[in-house]
Protein backbone atom coordinates (compact mmCIF):
# COMPACT_ATOMS: atom_id res chain seq x y z
CA UNK A 1 0.00 0.00 0.00
CA UNK A 2 1.33 3.23 -0.61
CA UNK A 3 2.11 5.89 1.70
CA UNK A 4 1.01 9.76 1.44
CA UNK A 5 4.37 10.63 -0.12
CA UNK A 6 5.38 7.80 -1.88
CA UNK A 7 7.04 9.24 -5.27
CA UNK A 8 7.88 12.95 -3.31
CA UNK A 9 11.70 13.62 -3.87
CA UNK A 10 12.84 15.71 -1.29
CA UNK A 11 16.85 16.55 -1.50
CA UNK A 12 17.11 17.47 2.32
CA UNK A 13 20.00 20.55 3.09
CA UNK A 14 18.74 20.49 6.91
CA UNK A 15 20.70 20.41 9.85
CA UNK A 16 20.67 19.80 13.67
CA UNK A 17 16.56 20.20 14.82
CA UNK A 18 14.20 22.10 13.77
CA UNK A 19 14.54 21.05 9.40
CA UNK A 20 15.49 17.70 10.15
CA UNK A 21 12.36 16.92 12.29
CA UNK A 22 10.08 18.26 9.41
CA UNK A 23 11.60 16.56 6.70
CA UNK A 24 11.91 13.16 9.45
CA UNK A 25 8.05 14.07 8.87
CA UNK A 26 7.47 13.13 5.41
CA UNK A 27 10.43 10.39 5.16
CA UNK A 28 8.02 9.05 7.62
CA UNK A 29 5.35 9.06 5.31
CA UNK A 30 6.78 7.89 2.20
CA UNK A 31 9.45 10.41 0.85
CA UNK A 32 12.34 9.81 -1.21
CA UNK A 33 14.06 11.79 1.17
CA UNK A 34 17.82 12.91 0.06
CA UNK A 35 19.75 14.49 2.91
CA UNK A 36 22.68 16.58 1.56
CA UNK A 37 25.14 16.63 4.17
CA UNK A 38 28.90 17.67 4.24
CA UNK A 39 31.48 15.54 4.41
CA UNK A 40 31.96 15.27 8.25
CA UNK A 41 28.69 15.08 9.25
CA UNK A 42 25.87 17.30 10.95
CA UNK A 43 26.94 18.83 14.45
CA UNK A 44 24.00 16.92 16.23
CA UNK A 45 25.55 13.56 15.43
CA UNK A 46 28.23 14.38 17.93
CA UNK A 47 25.89 15.34 20.58
CA UNK A 48 25.45 14.55 24.04
CA UNK A 49 24.16 12.57 26.46
CA UNK A 50 25.22 8.88 25.19
CA UNK A 51 29.19 9.24 24.50
CA UNK A 52 29.21 5.93 22.86
CA UNK A 53 26.26 6.67 20.11
CA UNK A 54 28.14 10.36 19.81
CA UNK A 55 31.49 8.54 19.06
CA UNK A 56 30.29 6.85 16.26
CA UNK A 57 28.51 9.85 14.59
CA UNK A 58 25.15 8.55 15.66
CA UNK A 59 24.17 11.08 18.63
CA UNK A 60 20.86 9.62 20.05
CA UNK A 61 19.41 13.25 19.20
CA UNK A 62 19.98 13.19 15.94
CA UNK A 63 19.21 9.56 15.12
CA UNK A 64 15.82 10.35 16.75
CA UNK A 65 15.39 12.15 13.39
CA UNK A 66 17.09 10.93 10.52
CA UNK A 67 15.44 7.56 9.89
CA UNK A 68 14.34 6.87 6.54
CA UNK A 69 16.44 9.69 4.74
CA UNK A 70 18.99 8.63 1.94
CA UNK A 71 21.90 10.47 2.60
CA UNK A 72 24.71 12.08 0.10
CA UNK A 73 27.93 14.18 0.82
CA UNK A 74 28.60 17.08 -0.70
CA UNK A 75 31.18 19.80 -0.38
CA UNK A 76 29.13 22.41 -1.36
CA UNK A 77 32.26 25.27 -1.34
CA UNK A 78 32.86 23.33 -4.42
CA UNK A 79 31.53 24.78 -8.01
CA UNK A 80 31.02 21.04 -9.02
CA UNK A 81 28.85 20.23 -6.17
CA UNK A 82 26.60 23.03 -6.67
CA UNK A 83 26.43 22.07 -10.41
CA UNK A 84 25.40 18.49 -8.85
CA UNK A 85 22.82 20.10 -7.06
CA UNK A 86 20.95 21.60 -9.91
CA UNK A 87 21.26 18.60 -11.41
CA UNK A 88 19.48 16.83 -8.78
CA UNK A 89 17.15 19.85 -8.20
CA UNK A 90 15.85 18.95 -12.13
CA UNK A 91 14.08 15.97 -10.76
CA UNK A 92 12.74 17.13 -7.51
CA UNK A 93 9.76 17.73 -6.28
CA UNK A 94 11.43 19.82 -2.62
CA UNK A 95 14.53 21.38 -1.68
CA UNK A 96 14.47 22.10 2.27
CA UNK A 97 16.82 23.78 4.28
CA UNK A 98 17.21 26.02 7.43
CA UNK A 99 20.46 27.65 7.00
CA UNK A 100 20.34 31.75 7.48
CA UNK A 101 18.46 33.41 4.92
CA UNK A 102 20.66 34.87 2.11
CA UNK A 103 23.31 31.13 2.46
CA UNK A 104 21.95 29.23 -0.27
CA UNK A 105 21.03 31.94 -2.52
CA UNK A 106 25.40 33.05 -1.80
CA UNK A 107 25.65 29.21 -3.21
CA UNK A 108 23.55 29.78 -5.94
CA UNK A 109 20.86 27.25 -5.20
CA UNK A 110 18.72 29.36 -3.32
CA UNK A 111 14.80 29.37 -4.44
CA UNK A 112 15.44 32.05 -7.78
CA UNK A 113 18.22 29.09 -8.69
CA UNK A 114 16.71 26.54 -8.61
CA UNK A 115 12.88 27.37 -9.52
CA UNK A 116 14.98 28.66 -13.17
CA UNK A 117 16.16 24.75 -13.11
CA UNK A 118 12.67 23.24 -12.21
CA UNK A 119 9.65 25.87 -12.03
CA UNK A 120 7.53 23.02 -10.45
CA UNK A 121 9.60 22.63 -7.24
CA UNK A 122 9.00 23.77 -3.51
CA UNK A 123 11.84 25.42 -1.79
CA UNK A 124 11.21 25.26 2.14
CA UNK A 125 13.17 27.18 4.67
CA UNK A 126 12.73 27.34 8.18
CA UNK A 127 15.22 30.09 10.25
CA UNK A 128 14.62 31.84 13.31
CA UNK A 129 13.06 34.93 12.20
CA UNK A 130 12.50 34.20 8.23
CA UNK A 131 13.28 35.76 5.02
CA UNK A 132 12.11 38.83 5.31
CA UNK A 133 11.90 41.74 8.28
CA UNK A 134 14.94 43.02 10.37
CA UNK A 135 15.75 40.27 11.96
CA UNK A 136 15.64 37.52 8.67
CA UNK A 137 19.89 36.78 9.22
CA UNK A 138 19.86 37.05 13.09
CA UNK A 139 20.92 33.78 13.84
CA UNK A 140 18.43 32.01 16.53
CA UNK A 141 18.21 28.61 18.40
CA UNK A 142 15.29 26.79 20.09
CA UNK A 143 16.31 28.53 23.69
CA UNK A 144 16.08 31.93 21.51
CA UNK A 145 12.92 31.40 20.50
CA UNK A 146 11.17 30.63 23.50
CA UNK A 147 13.07 33.53 25.60
CA UNK A 148 11.53 35.87 22.66
CA UNK A 149 8.34 34.79 21.66
CA UNK A 150 7.00 35.01 25.18
CA UNK A 151 6.85 31.02 25.87
CA UNK A 152 9.19 31.36 28.86
CA UNK A 153 7.08 34.56 30.31
CA UNK A 154 4.19 32.14 31.03
CA UNK A 155 6.21 29.06 31.46
CA UNK A 156 7.22 28.71 35.75
CA UNK A 157 6.47 30.24 38.28
CA UNK A 158 6.23 33.37 40.05
CA UNK A 159 9.01 31.49 42.71
CA UNK A 160 11.26 29.59 40.23
CA UNK A 161 10.90 32.84 37.31
CA UNK A 162 10.69 31.91 33.76
CA UNK A 163 11.25 28.72 33.19
CA UNK A 164 12.32 26.81 29.41
CA UNK A 165 9.93 23.65 28.52
CA UNK A 166 11.51 20.67 28.84
CA UNK A 167 12.60 20.22 25.12
CA UNK A 168 13.36 22.23 22.14
CA UNK A 169 9.08 22.68 22.05
CA UNK A 170 10.14 25.90 19.49
CA UNK A 171 12.71 24.07 17.37
CA UNK A 172 9.72 20.85 16.96
CA UNK A 173 7.01 23.43 16.67
CA UNK A 174 8.79 24.99 13.10
CA UNK A 175 10.12 22.04 12.19
CA UNK A 176 6.42 20.58 12.02
CA UNK A 177 5.09 24.00 10.41
CA UNK A 178 8.07 23.18 8.10
CA UNK A 179 6.59 19.78 6.96
CA UNK A 180 2.61 21.17 6.58
CA UNK A 181 4.08 24.00 4.40
CA UNK A 182 5.38 21.61 2.07
CA UNK A 183 1.95 19.50 2.28
CA UNK A 184 0.03 22.51 1.39
CA UNK A 185 2.13 23.55 -1.40
CA UNK A 186 2.25 19.65 -2.91
CA UNK A 187 -1.36 19.87 -2.65
CA UNK A 188 -1.80 23.00 -4.46
CA UNK A 189 0.63 22.34 -6.45
CA UNK A 190 -2.09 19.82 -8.08
CA UNK A 191 -4.30 22.62 -9.24
CA UNK A 192 -1.96 25.12 -10.16
CA UNK A 193 0.96 23.69 -11.54
CA UNK A 194 3.38 25.48 -10.11
CA UNK A 195 5.58 25.30 -6.86
CA UNK A 196 6.67 28.06 -4.98
CA UNK A 197 8.69 29.27 -1.51
CA UNK A 198 7.56 28.06 1.92
CA UNK A 199 8.50 30.76 4.12
CA UNK A 200 9.05 29.07 7.85
CA UNK A 201 9.91 31.33 10.71
CA UNK A 202 10.37 30.06 14.43
CA UNK A 203 9.03 32.45 15.65
CA UNK A 204 6.13 33.09 13.86
CA UNK A 205 5.05 29.76 14.36
CA UNK A 206 5.70 29.76 18.15
CA UNK A 207 3.38 32.57 18.30
CA UNK A 208 0.33 30.80 16.17
CA UNK A 209 1.14 27.76 18.86
CA UNK A 210 0.75 30.23 21.24
CA UNK A 211 -2.64 32.34 19.13
CA UNK A 212 -4.78 32.02 22.53
CA UNK A 213 -2.65 33.51 24.70
CA UNK A 214 -1.64 36.63 22.21
CA UNK A 215 -5.55 37.26 21.95
CA UNK A 216 -6.17 37.13 25.46
CA UNK A 217 -3.85 40.38 25.30
CA UNK A 218 -4.35 41.66 22.23
CA UNK A 219 -8.39 41.64 22.56
CA UNK A 220 -8.78 40.86 26.39
CA UNK A 221 -5.95 42.91 27.54
CA UNK A 222 -5.34 40.13 29.52
CA UNK A 223 -1.02 39.84 29.89
CA UNK A 224 -0.54 35.80 31.17
CA UNK A 225 2.32 35.69 33.70
CA UNK A 226 3.93 32.43 35.00
CA UNK A 227 1.47 30.04 35.89
CA UNK A 228 3.16 26.94 37.11
CA UNK A 229 1.27 24.35 36.69
CA UNK A 230 -2.33 25.63 36.03
CA UNK A 231 -4.06 25.06 32.69
CA UNK A 232 -4.69 27.97 30.16
CA UNK A 233 -8.47 28.02 32.01
CA UNK A 234 -7.19 29.34 35.51
CA UNK A 235 -9.21 26.79 37.58
CA UNK A 236 -7.45 25.82 40.96
CA UNK A 237 -8.99 22.67 39.71
CA UNK A 238 -6.79 22.11 36.56
CA UNK A 239 -3.38 22.08 38.49
CA UNK A 240 -0.95 20.45 40.16
CA UNK A 241 -1.51 18.72 43.55
CA UNK A 242 0.51 16.83 46.26
CA UNK A 243 -0.60 13.58 47.40
CA UNK A 244 0.52 11.07 50.15
CA UNK A 245 4.09 10.41 47.78
CA UNK A 246 4.42 12.99 45.27
CA UNK A 247 2.06 14.95 42.69
CA UNK A 248 -1.26 14.41 41.21
CA UNK A 249 -2.22 16.63 37.87
CA UNK A 250 -5.64 17.84 37.92
CA UNK A 251 -7.68 18.56 34.56
CA UNK A 252 -10.74 19.50 36.06
CA UNK A 253 -11.90 22.23 33.72
CA UNK A 254 -15.86 22.36 33.74
CA UNK A 255 -18.80 21.92 36.08
CA UNK A 256 -19.56 18.66 35.09
CA UNK A 257 -15.67 17.50 35.66
CA UNK A 258 -15.41 19.79 39.23
CA UNK A 259 -19.42 17.31 40.21
CA UNK A 260 -17.79 14.09 39.58
CA UNK A 261 -14.02 15.13 41.40
CA UNK A 262 -16.27 16.22 44.79
CA UNK A 263 -18.01 12.76 44.50
CA UNK A 264 -14.77 10.75 44.18
CA UNK A 265 -13.23 12.42 47.18
CA UNK A 266 -16.10 12.25 49.51
CA UNK A 267 -17.46 15.45 49.42
CA UNK A 268 -20.51 15.75 46.80
CA UNK A 269 -21.24 18.73 49.13
CA UNK A 270 -18.80 21.04 47.20
CA UNK A 271 -20.78 22.03 43.96
CA UNK A 272 -23.31 23.54 46.16
CA UNK A 273 -21.23 25.46 48.15
CA UNK A 274 -21.34 29.49 47.79
CA UNK A 275 -17.60 29.35 47.34
CA UNK A 276 -17.62 26.80 44.72
CA UNK A 277 -20.72 27.31 43.09
CA UNK A 278 -19.49 28.52 39.51
CA UNK A 279 -16.04 28.68 38.25
CA UNK A 280 -15.46 32.84 39.32
CA UNK A 281 -16.21 31.13 42.86
CA UNK A 282 -13.82 28.97 42.55
CA UNK A 283 -11.33 31.18 41.65
CA UNK A 284 -11.72 33.37 44.19
CA UNK A 285 -11.82 30.99 46.80
CA UNK A 286 -9.04 28.39 45.44
CA UNK A 287 -6.85 28.58 48.78
CA UNK A 288 -9.87 26.67 50.38
CA UNK A 289 -10.87 24.99 47.77
CA UNK A 290 -6.86 23.55 47.45
CA UNK A 291 -6.95 22.77 51.18
CA UNK A 292 -9.79 20.62 50.85
CA UNK A 293 -8.45 18.56 47.96
CA UNK A 294 -5.35 18.13 48.90
CA UNK A 295 -6.42 17.01 52.71
CA UNK A 296 -8.15 14.13 51.05
CA UNK A 297 -5.53 13.13 48.45
CA UNK A 298 -2.60 13.27 51.14
CA UNK A 299 -4.41 9.58 52.16
CA UNK A 300 -3.42 7.95 49.26
CA UNK A 301 -0.34 7.95 46.53
CA UNK A 302 -0.62 9.01 42.79
CA UNK A 303 -1.16 5.82 41.08
CA UNK A 304 -4.10 4.93 43.72
CA UNK A 305 -5.63 8.71 42.87
CA UNK A 306 -4.69 8.52 39.15
CA UNK A 307 -6.91 4.79 39.09
CA UNK A 308 -9.19 6.41 41.38
CA UNK A 309 -10.15 9.18 39.83
CA UNK A 310 -9.89 8.07 36.13
CA UNK A 311 -12.79 5.53 36.82
CA UNK A 312 -15.15 8.55 37.78
CA UNK A 313 -14.14 10.05 34.83
CA UNK A 314 -12.33 13.13 36.31
CA UNK A 315 -9.05 13.78 33.96
CA UNK A 316 -5.81 13.26 36.00
CA UNK A 317 -3.09 11.93 35.98
CA UNK A 318 0.18 10.60 38.25
CA UNK A 319 3.67 12.26 36.75
CA UNK A 320 5.16 9.91 34.50
CA UNK A 321 9.14 9.44 33.70
CA UNK A 322 9.37 8.90 30.01
CA UNK A 323 10.78 5.21 31.51
CA UNK A 324 7.42 4.64 32.33
CA UNK A 325 5.20 5.84 29.29
CA UNK A 326 7.64 4.03 26.52
CA UNK A 327 6.40 0.89 28.27
CA UNK A 328 3.00 1.79 28.52
CA UNK A 329 0.47 -0.50 26.78
CA UNK A 330 -1.21 2.42 24.86
CA UNK A 331 2.53 2.69 23.05
CA UNK A 332 2.28 -0.62 21.90
CA UNK A 333 -1.07 -0.27 20.27
CA UNK A 334 -0.06 2.49 18.61
CA UNK A 335 3.04 1.64 17.25
CA UNK A 336 4.76 4.99 17.81
CA UNK A 337 8.00 3.29 19.37
CA UNK A 338 8.92 1.36 16.53
CA UNK A 339 12.13 -1.32 16.57
CA UNK A 340 14.66 -1.19 13.56
CA UNK A 341 17.96 -3.36 12.92
CA UNK A 342 21.35 -0.97 13.20
CA UNK A 343 24.93 -2.24 12.65
CA UNK A 344 25.24 -2.18 16.51
CA UNK A 345 22.09 -4.45 16.93
CA UNK A 346 18.17 -3.55 16.97
CA UNK A 347 17.55 -0.29 18.39
CA UNK A 348 13.68 1.96 19.10
CA UNK A 349 13.01 5.06 17.42
CA UNK A 350 10.23 6.85 17.24
CA UNK A 351 7.69 7.53 14.36
CA UNK A 352 5.26 9.60 13.67
CA UNK A 353 2.01 10.72 15.88
CA UNK A 354 -0.55 10.24 12.85
CA UNK A 355 -2.32 7.41 11.76
CA UNK A 356 -3.81 6.31 8.75
CA UNK A 357 -6.24 3.54 7.94
CA UNK A 358 -3.79 2.60 5.51
CA UNK A 359 -0.39 3.25 4.00
CA UNK A 360 0.86 5.05 7.22
CA UNK A 361 4.11 5.98 8.67
CA UNK A 362 7.07 3.43 8.90
CA UNK A 363 10.28 3.23 10.19
CA UNK A 364 12.08 1.29 6.67
CA UNK A 365 16.05 2.38 7.54
CA UNK A 366 18.26 3.04 10.61
CA UNK A 367 19.94 6.31 10.35
CA UNK A 368 22.89 6.04 7.66
CA UNK A 369 26.15 7.88 7.81
CA UNK A 370 27.28 10.57 5.46
CA UNK A 371 27.71 9.92 2.20
CA UNK A 372 26.01 6.21 2.24
CA UNK A 373 23.77 6.41 -0.92
CA UNK A 374 25.92 8.91 -2.85
CA UNK A 375 27.10 6.37 -5.64
CA UNK A 376 23.37 5.17 -5.71
CA UNK A 377 21.71 9.14 -5.83
CA UNK A 378 24.17 10.34 -8.31
CA UNK A 379 24.12 7.13 -10.43
CA UNK A 380 19.98 7.75 -10.58
CA UNK A 381 20.36 11.41 -11.54
CA UNK A 382 22.75 10.26 -14.95
CA UNK A 383 25.92 10.05 -13.41
CA UNK A 384 28.54 7.48 -15.01
CA UNK A 385 30.82 5.30 -12.61
CA UNK A 386 33.72 7.75 -14.10
CA UNK A 387 32.11 10.70 -13.41
CA UNK A 388 31.01 9.64 -9.22
CA UNK A 389 34.65 8.37 -9.09
CA UNK A 390 35.93 11.53 -10.15
CA UNK A 391 33.66 13.79 -7.88
CA UNK A 392 35.17 11.85 -4.73
CA UNK A 393 38.78 12.24 -6.30
CA UNK A 394 38.35 15.71 -6.44
CA UNK A 395 36.51 15.98 -2.41
CA UNK A 396 33.49 17.09 -4.10
CA UNK A 397 31.47 14.11 -2.84
CA UNK A 398 32.61 11.17 -0.48
CA UNK A 399 30.31 7.92 -0.18
CA UNK A 400 30.04 5.40 2.73
CA UNK A 401 32.44 7.14 5.30
CA UNK A 402 32.52 7.77 9.47
CA UNK A 403 31.08 10.67 10.41
CA UNK A 404 34.00 12.84 12.31
CA UNK A 405 34.47 16.26 13.39
CA UNK A 406 36.71 18.84 11.21
CA UNK A 407 40.03 19.05 12.76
Amino acid sequence: MSQPFTGVRVLDFTQVFAGPFGSYQLALLGADVVKIERPGGDDMRFGPPNKEWSDRGLGTGWMAINANKRNIALDLTKPEAIAIVKKLAETADVVMENFRPGVMDKLGIGYEALSKVNPKIIYAAVSGFGQTGPERTTGAYDGKIQAMSGLMSITGSKESGPTRAGFAVCDAIGGMSLAFGVASALFQRTHTGKGQLVDVAMLDSALTFMSSFVVDYTVGDHLQGPSGNRAQSRLPTADLFRVKDGHLLLAVNNDKQFVALAKAIGHPDLPNDPRFIDWPARIENEVELRQIIEEVFATADAATWDERLTAANVPCSRIWSIAEVVKHPQLDHRTILQKVESPFGEVELIASGIRYAHGGAEIKRFPVMPGADTDAVLGEAGYSAEEIASFKAAGVATSGIRAGRKS
